[in-house]
C-alpha cells in the first residue's frame, strides 16, 4: 500500500516518525508535512502566497503550507503517485470531540477524504510527556485494514488512544464526539509600536462528562475510533456531524 504521512507538528516530529517507522515495515511511504508546528490551523489553506516544497530525505518532504495544503499538493501530483490512504499525525495531544473544529491534523484527514482518499487523524491523547508514540503507531500498523474498511467517501476517521508502553495491546472502541470548552485566559500587552499585544495563556479545558464519548472511553484506557462527516448535511437534510464507527 502507498501511504501519504502528513501532521500539524511538523514533519520533524517524533510521532510521523513512529508511524513511518512502523508502516514502513510492510508499505510503500511518503511524508509531505508542515515545515513547523501548524496547531489550531483548522483547514486553513494558502490562497494568497506561494507555497515552498523543500526534499528533507527520499519519500519525505517538508511544505510551507497548513496541513491541509499537503493533502491538497500531493492530490495535484507533488508527490509521484495518488495515496491510498492519508493518515495524518500522531499528534502530540488529542483531538476528542470539539476538537475536531481547531485541529489542523484532522482537517488533513478531513481534506483527503474530500477530494475522494481515506483519511484518518490520529492523536495520542495526553499533553504530558513524555510522549511515547511506538504503541499507537504499532496499533495504526496492524490494523490498518480494519481502519481502511471503516472509512467511506463521505468521512474521515478520528482514532485517539491513551498513553501506553510499546508492548501494550491497547482495545479500539467507537465512540461518540464529546464536547469540550476551551476556558482560555487572554494577556494583554502594550507595545512601543502602538500595538496592543494578545496572548492565549493559561487555559482549561472543560469536557462534558458523557458515558461512552471519545473523552470518556480514552480516560477508562481505551483507543477510540469515530467517524466523523465531511460535510454538516446532505441534499436530503440534516445529518449528524459524526457517528460511531464499529458495528
Amino acid at each position: 500500500m502507498k501511504i501519504l504521512l502528513t501532521n500539524d507538528d511538523g514533519y520533524a516530529s517524533d510521532g510521523i516518525k513512529a508511524l513511518a517507522h512502523s508502516l514502513g515495515a510492510d508499505h510503500e511511504v511518503w511524508t509531505l508535512a508542515p515545515d513547523s508546528e501548524r496547531s489550531g490551523m483548522s483547514h486553513a489553506m494558502s490562497l494568497r502566497h506561494p507555497i515552498k516544497i523543500r526534499k528533507i530525505a527520499e519519500h519525505e518532504y517538508a511544505c510551507s503550507g497548513s496541513p491541509a495544503d499537503c493533502v491538497i499538493l500531493a492530490g495535484h501530483g507533488v508527490i509521484p503517485f495518488k495515496p491510498d490512504i492519508v493518515i495524518s499525525g500522531i499528534n502530540r495531544g488529542p483531538n476528542l470531540g470539539t476538537d475536531l473544529v481547531y485541529s489542523g491534523t484532522a482537517a488533513a484527514a478531513r481534506q483527503a477524504s474530500i477530494i475522494g482518499m481515506p483519511g484518518i487523524a490520529v492523536s495520542l491523547a495526553t499533553y504530558v510527556g513524555p510522549f511515547d508514540y511506538a504503541a499507537l503507531a504499532r496499533l495504526v500498523a496492524e490494523r490498518l485494514d480494519f481502519f481502511l474498511n471503516l472509512w467511506s467517501p463521505d468521512v474521515f476517521i478520528n482514532l485517539n488512544a491513551p498513553p501506553a508502553m510499546d508492548d501494550h495491546n491497547y482495545t479500539v472502541v467507537d465512540a461518540f464526539p464529546s464536547r469540550r470548552i476551551y476556558r482560555d485566559t487572554l494577556k494583554f500587552f502594550d507595545g512601543p509600536d502602538d500595538y496592543s499585544y494578545c496572548f492565549f495563556m493559561d487555559g482549561h479545558v472543560d469536557t462534558s462528562e458523557e458515558p461512552g464519548s471519545d473523552d470518556d472511553m480514552v480516560n477508562k484506557g481505551f483507543a477510540t475510533v469515530t467517524r466523523v462527516l465531511t460535510y454538516p448535511c446532505s441534499a436530503q437534510g440534516q445529518q449528524p456531524i459524526a457517528s460511531s464507527a464499529i458495528p
